[in-house]
Order: structure tokens, then sequence, then C-alpha cells
């Protein structure tokens, strides 16, 4: 099970000096911090090693394991960052191979059982599978990538990184309120109601339902939505599906009624959080006003981003992707978090703000949930590209 064990060396990089005003006196019942003298982070991947065999794995055969490779080398890279300031870091690497025996086995792993901090596992079922373990041992245990709604791991000590679909309704449903003019705005749902086309639209009804100042309708598909259209009103159309097949047609009809020869009618459109990764026209997109809500967006011309790159480069010689990009800024939080806070580190999760290279962090703590990333941005269609509303 054991893969990977390193250590992120302790660097020390020298600060000019500065002249500081006079510290206030801490109060007297501020409890003192514990920091460490080593941390140890258990990062748990399945990387599914026994199933690769590098002299005769093809191209294709690599690119199925390049999430987990590419998750863990942003991730040591992070952690190495958050060394820099003053820590050494113990990374005990575990191949889960997705399997949740070979999870089971780690419990009698001395390692493992010392850690500080567990980073995974990063699919459901294993999330599912260690919470009674979490428990039992107080440890904490982050979810890195799952966007499982929090509720399915009856975990206190989850740290769920990546937004869950409710948490995307809510973000639409409060622009929305924010943005549009209730006397004159109708909230329209296209919901095929499919399972995963319901669960973002349930929390938008639900905002509006809790929020009673917006009428809101709810339709099947855009062409039934056609039939019962006012002129003169705005809509704020959301579209709650991820289906390219029901998608596409969809926002070529919306497209044409805004610009009907007679005179068309005010359309602003809202899609699902997937669409980032999709392809639909984008001229049409932009002329529907299209927002989209995404946990992420990379800004290549940032120069975190750039440096960044540059030292993935230079360390694994290759490009990185998307994941390495997450597990950068969650080896560098969470590392941070160690260096900075000691033991009490879960103190101050929901205290300690992060905006990183590819998302923000922003934590929200439930006694039974445990601690929820809130930080979601709005995307727009604009000038052929999505760019940050906020």
């Amino acid at each position: 099970m054991l893969v990977l064990g390193a250590c992120s060396p302790k660097v020390r990089t020298p600060k000019p000096e500065t002249s500081k005003p006079a510290e206030k006196e801490k109060p007297a019942d501020k409890k003192p911090v514990k920091k460490f003298t080593q941390a140890s982070v258990s990062l748990l991947v399945p990387f599914k090693l026994d199933e690769l065999n590098l002299k005769t794995a093809t191209k294709a055969d690599i690119e199925k394991y390049a999430m987990p490779i590419d998750f863990y080398q942003g991730f040591k890279l992070g952690l190495d960052s958050a060394a820099a300031q003053g820590l050494n870091f113990k990374l005990n690497v575990f191949d889960t191979q997705d399997d949740n025996a070979h999870i089971s086995t780690l419990y009698k792993n001395e390692r493992f059982k010392q850690s500080n901090l567990i980073i995974g596992p990063v699919f459901p079922e294993g999330l599912k599978f260690i919470a009674n373990y979490a428990k039992e041992n107080n440890a904490t245990v982050v979810s890195p990538l799952a966007a499982t709604d929090p509720g399915e791991f009856n975990n206190p000590n989850l740290v769920s990184v990546v937004n869950n679909i409710g948490l995307h309704g809510k973000k639409i449903g409060t622009y929305i309120a924010k943005n549009f003019n209730p006397a004159n705005t109708i909230v329209v749902l296209i919901n095929p109601k499919k399972t995963e086309d319901e669960a973002f639209a349930a929390p938008i009804r639900n905002y509006f339902q809790t929020n009673g100042k917006f009428i809101v309708q709810e339709y099947a598909s855009a062409y039934t939505f056609e039939t019962k259209m006012i002129k003169g009103k705005q809509y704020a159309v959301v579209v709650t599906s991820s289906d390219r097949a029901f998608v596409l047609p969809t926002v070529e009809k919306l497209y044409k009624l805004k610009n009907l020869p007679t005179g068309g009618y005010a359309i602003n459109l809202f899609g699902h959080p997937n669409w980032v990764k999709q392809n639909y026209p984008a001229e049409k997109l932009q002329d529907l006003n299209t927002i989209i809500s995404s946990s992420y967006k990379i800004d290549y011309k940032s120069s975190a981003v750039i440096t960044f790159i540059k030292k993935y480069r230079y360390k694994y010689g290759f490009e990185p992707g998307e994941y390495a990009f997450k597990g950068f800024d969650i080896g560098y939080y969470f590392g941070k978090l160690l260096v900075n806070y000691g033991e009490d580190y879960r103190d101050y999760l929901v205290k300690d703000k992060y905006r990183g290279l590819h998302n923000s962090f922003s934590f929200i703590h439930d006694e039974k949930l445990g601690y929820i990333n809130t930080s979601l941005m709005l995307l727009k269609y604009k000038n052929f590209a999505l760019n940050i509303v906020e």
C-alpha cells in the first residue's frame, strides 16, 4: 500500500528587516499555538499501479492514469511551497487502487495512524468507507475532488473542497435575485427532470420558494416554454441539464426566440456548471448573456500561474493539467495551516480564506457535515471567452 514516502525539506527564506509597530499584548485567555516539529500528511490516491506496466504501456494506457499522477505531482509542489515557510513534512503516499479492502489495511499501518492530516480518498465510495475510522480516531479527512453532497458521507471531520451542486444552484438564485427586478422578471427552469437535472433544479426552486418575490415557471423544454411567453417581460432562463443532446437545440431555440424578425423576447440564460467543459456555439451563448457557476478558473496570464507552470515543467518535464492545479492549491493551503497553527489547524479552517491558482477556499462548519467550501465564481461568455463576473 505504501508507494511513496517523501520529506519536504525545511527551507527558510530570509525576509528583509522592516520596522514594525509595537505588538499589542495578547489576551491572557488566548490559547498558545502548539507548533509541529514535523507534520505527517497521508495522501490516498487511486494510482492502480498494479495494473500499469510501464514497459508495455501505450500512451492511451498511461493517459488513463494521468489524473492521480497529475494531482500527486501538483500536491507535492504545493506542500514543498508550504514547507519553505518553516516546517518539515512527512508525506506518505498510498495507492488505494480504488478499493475499500486496500483502504482498510491502512488502519493498521503506523505511518497512516500517525497522520496529522489525511487527503483522500478521491472517490465518494472511499470517502464513505473511511468515515467511521475518521470519527473513531478524530482524524481530519479532506475530500479533494468529489462534488458529492457532504450529507452522504456522515463524517463531521470531513473537509469538502469541491462545491456540491446545491451550492451552485444557490449561487445562481442569489445572482438572479440581486440583479433582476421581480416586478417584470419571470424565472424559468427548463428541466427535463432526469436525476442529475433535478439535482441542479431543486436548490434553485427552493431558493425562490423561500425568497418569494419572483414568479417561477418550469417547463420540460424550450418548445413548451415558447407557448407561454409574454412580450415585455424579462426572462431569467435556467437550463438545468448538461446533456449536450438536449442543451444544444435548447440554446438554438432560445437564441431564435431572442432574435425573432418581428421582435424577440428579453432572455438571459443561466447554464449548468458542467457547461464549462462542454462546447456550445459561443456567439449564441454570448448573445444570450449566458452565465454559469464554476468552482474554478485558471488565469494563464497570472504571474503565480506562470511561475507554477515553469516549476512544474522543470521538475516533471511536461505541462501541468487541471488536476495538478487542484493538487497544488490543496497541498499549499493545508500545508500552510499546519505550518501556522500546528495541532489546532482545524480551528482555523473557517477563518483562513485562500485565493489559489485555480479556485478559492472559504469554509463554513457544520457539526454533522464537517467543513464545506462555499467559494464559487460566476463566469459569463464575453469576447468569445468565459470571464469572471463575481
